[in-house]
């Protein structure tokens, strides 16, 4: 049995009822090739393997995106309404989405455990910062807030049944739904812009219900699908930084004096700190 046939159909399980899958595939590796190789007027197709890995590696590295569109995956996924919206933001993919005009609602809403309920950042306004406590004798604890979202989740299904039984037009009736409720969709995209939609939603300042279905999508789909180009996005790309002009005067003169702007400065550090540099404080 072929990978593609292995993994069509098959549904990786992400948060509390929500999936992944491949439905269907073009191409693989070395349709990357073909695509670069056509420049020189070269087929490829018997092109060595160890050829090949170091063409699409050259390909990441350079930027050189357009091989990795003659790529395409399409997937089936379920996904909460809120986390939804992020995803829907990228506009390169091609969706058909479940429609709640045509059918009822999915009747499943994305519920959170007592101890995943997370804090907000203090320095990141649309950020989170660590968990609320499980049980917190001085404010409400998590138990509370699982309790109450649970009781909200039943009201909200009441209240859109009763519509429905009263003869309401779903387009309407469902209004009210939380975005916790789940949707379904289907999600047709080519290998470039998946890359672009992974090293975005599995960054770490990504939020985290995203990030777990880019991951899943990553690990368990992509990967196995396109190793070499995976690989090559994981080296060059998500496991990757950028320096600035800024960045490399730092580096160059040992000093962060340079810098106007408090935000771009604390990211320096912060890249400097992964690669082991050390400056002196700044000077006031």
């Amino acid at each position: 049995m072929s990978v593609v046939d292995d993994l069509r159909w098959k549904r990786f399980p992400v948060g509390s009822d929500g999936f992944v899958c491949l439905v269907d595939v073009m191409g693989d590796d070395s349709s990357v090739v073909q695509a670069a190789a056509v420049s020189y007027g070269n087929d490829q197709r018997d092109g060595k393997e160890n050829d090949n890995e170091g063409l699409i590696r050259y390909l990441m590295r350079h930027n050189h995106g357009t091989p990795f569109e003659m790529c395409e995956v399409k997937l089936l996924v379920r996904v909460p309404m809120d986390t939804w919206r992020q995803w829907i933001r990228h506009r390169t993919a091609n969706v058909n989405e479940y429609s709640t005009r045509y059918k009822p609602a999915i009747d499943s809403m994305a519920i959170t455990a007592a101890d995943e309920w997370r804090l907000q950042s203090d320095n990141n306004k649309q950020g989170s910062d660590g968990f609320l406590n499980r049980y917190n004798p001085v404010r409400m604890d998590g138990e509370d807030l699982s309790d109450i979202e649970d009781r909200f989740h039943k009201e909200a299904k009441n209240i859109y049944q009763i519509r429905l039984q009263a003869g309401v037009a779903r387009e309407q009736a469902r209004k009210d739904l939380p975005l916790s409720t789940y949707t379904e969709a289907y999600w047709k995209c080519d290998l470039r812009n998946i890359f672009h939609f992974l090293g975005l939603r599995m960054d770490s300042h990504a939020q985290l219900e995203i990030r777990q279905y880019a991951t899943i999508i990553a690990r368990e789909i992509i990967h196995p699908l396109f190793p070499q180009s995976y690989q090559a996005f994981l080296d060059y790309q998500l496991n990757a930084m950028t320096l600035s002009a800024l960045d490399c005067y730092a580096i160059q003169t040992q000093s962060l004096n340079h810098f106007t702007n408090k935000r771009e400065k604390e990211e320096c550090l912060k890249k400097l700190e992964r690669l082991g540099i050390n400056l002196p404080s700044p000077s006031k």
